[in-house]
């Protein structure tokens, strides 16, 4: 009886999950239609993805952002194959203050020989700026990730962890931009807790018209695998609109224990009216 209703209980979470992103989703589409034409003061997406690395910039604020895609992997600790759909939403309710919430309500894998579907994991944070920075001086952020719902999906190489802290930095420098982060994780297993170190360096530069390029390396420990997680991602992205950019790449694991290969599309959409 226990073990049906909870069951029970984790498909009705996982109803609900998928229909609170479809809405937010729809709601973002159907905003986008009925938008007026775009203006000068028209504001500018910040896109965190496709990237490991996270912007140290914020989001204009009281202006909603949806980064939205679909990841396609293959060859992982924990899965053979997996496939899923993400939905991240930004909302800064001041310059030096951004909220955060990331769900992934959707999840196709291969495990021990086993195909299911099932639900991620959601997580609620903030980040905040410390220190300003234009141009060639830096941006400095720090953000904080929780846990707040695990779906029992099979994870990537650096896992899903419950609580994590960053520091973030993103400049320009002669032509290049870069966005470098610093990761303090909790991992858990059971009820074992155990700290989880990782670094990313994402470098982009414009090409012709509106197409960015983006090459990233990323590090990540792997305390119950004793292992390390390393890989390196390219990134292409088209910024249909100063609220639009779509984005696709690949991500290649580069140790016996990362994810072998990943690639990914999506886009990026901030509504382009204030909600205050």
């Amino acid at each position: 009886m226990i073990f049906s209703r909870f069951a029970t209980l984790r498909r009705t979470m996982k109803l609900r999950l998928i229909s609170v992103c479809a809405a937010l989703t729809a709601f973002a589409y159907g905003a986008a239609a009925q938008s007026a034409p775009a203006t000068l003061a028209e504001p500018d997406a910040n896109p965190g993805r496709p990237t490991v690395s996270t912007p140290a910039t914020l989001t204009p604020v009281g202006y909603l952002q949806f980064e939205t895609g679909a990841t396609s992997a293959n060859h992982s600790p924990e899965f053979s194959s997996r496939s899923s759909f993400a939905e991240v939403m930004k909302l800064s309710i001041h310059p030096r203050i951004q909220l955060l919430a990331s769900v992934e309500p959707f999840v196709h894998y291969r495990a021990d020989g086993h195909t299911t579907n099932g639900v991620a994991e959601v997580f609620l944070g903030t980040q905040a700026v410390l220190r300003r920075g234009e141009g060639a001086k830096p941006t400095i952020s720090a953000s904080y990730f929780h846990r707040a719902y695990d779906g029992g999906a099979p994870e990537f190489d650096f896992g899903s962890p419950a609580n994590s802290f960053l520091l973030l930095a993103s400049a320009d420098v002669k032509g290049f931009h870069y966005d470098a982060n610093a990761m303090f994780n909790e991992q858990t297993e059971g009820p074992v807790r155990r700290a989880q170190f990782g670094q990313s360096l994402s470098i982009s530069h414009p090409l012709n018209g509106k197409f960015i390029l983006s090459g990233e390396i990323w590090h990540f420990t792997q305390p119950f695998l004793r292992s390390n997680a390393v890989g390196n991602l390219w990134a292409v992205s088209y910024a249909a609109r100063k609220t639009l950019v779509f984005d696709a790449g690949f991500n290649h694991g580069l140790t016996h224990t990362s994810t072998r290969w990943e690639a990914f599309l999506g886009f990026t959409y901030l509504l382009p009216h204030r909600l205050w």
